[in-house]
């Protein structure tokens, strides 16, 4: 096979929507099989390294965003489901969830306000614009939610996708050594704090480091963040001044 035809093929793979979406699960799988080589510190969480691959994949070849989406799109749809998913989990301990209830809705209440406000203080203490503080204020929702809520109060809604990405990287790596700090060692605790503060990164971990109670916890923290965000935060921005 002569240079030309390497070259053809190479202009081929590299339009090709469908090349994104192996790179993708290869990215994926091998950031897997990294983390468990160096004993799944979540400071290199599988997600995080997969990021970093393909942005660099995509400066390699010379892809744009939009045609890789092309490719991807498939597993983007499966969010959905795997977010729906969750409830099953949840199901099973319905029961703990009622008694909890009114507790729960309380912490996610304070979570939710102690995030929002300590955020956009820092933020406005360091100087950031109006753009970027709005984009930062829903970084503890998980990222489609995060999205909306920017694009709806002015933020930019790529820049609080990718600041949702940090936070839960931040929490994953910091929530084990502050449970072990304040020796908190209840699942339910444990879980719905890592739903509530590091969302869907929180919620892999937990299923996967805590067991199932912490990750059906998680994944309930993680829907209420989402829903009560959606109306407070609106509210906490004007507070601050905004809109």
């Amino acid at each position: 096979m002569n240079v030309a035809t390497l070259d053809q093929l190479w202009v081929y793979l590299s339009g090709n929507p469908l090349l994104s979406l192996l790179a993708t699960l290869l990215a994926f799988a091998l950031a897997v099989r990294i983390n468990r080589a160096v004993g799944g510190t979540p400071l290199l969480h599988p997600v995080t390294l997969s990021i970093f691959m393909l942005i660099t994949l995509l400066l390699v070849v010379d892809m744009d965003y939009r045609t890789y989406f092309e490719g991807a799109q498939f597993i983007h749809f499966l969010l959905g489901p795997a977010t729906v998913a969750l409830a099953i989990p949840l199901y099973d301990h319905r029961e703990r969830v009622r008694r909890l209830l009114w507790p729960l809705l309380l912490a996610c209440g304070a979570g939710i306000v102690t995030a929002v406000a300590s955020t956009l203080g820092l933020a406005m203490l360091l100087g950031a614009r109006t753009e970027t503080l709005l984009s930062l204020a829903p970084r503890s929702v998980t990222s489609p939610i995060a999205m909306g809520i920017a694009e709806q109060i002015g933020g930019i809604p790529s820049l609080a996708a990718g600041l949702v990405l940090l936070t839960g990287s931040i929490g994953c790596a910091l929530g084990p050594w502050i449970f072990r700090l304040l020796r908190i060692k209840d699942p339910v605790v444990q879980g719905f704090t890592l739903g509530l503060a590091a969302h869907g990164f929180g919620t892999a971990h937990a299923f996967a480091r805590l067991g199932a109670v912490a990750g059906a916890f998680s994944g309930l923290a993680m829907g209420l963040t989402g829903l009560l965000t959606a109306f407070l935060l609106p509210l906490m921005t004007r507070l601050f001044g905004f809109g």
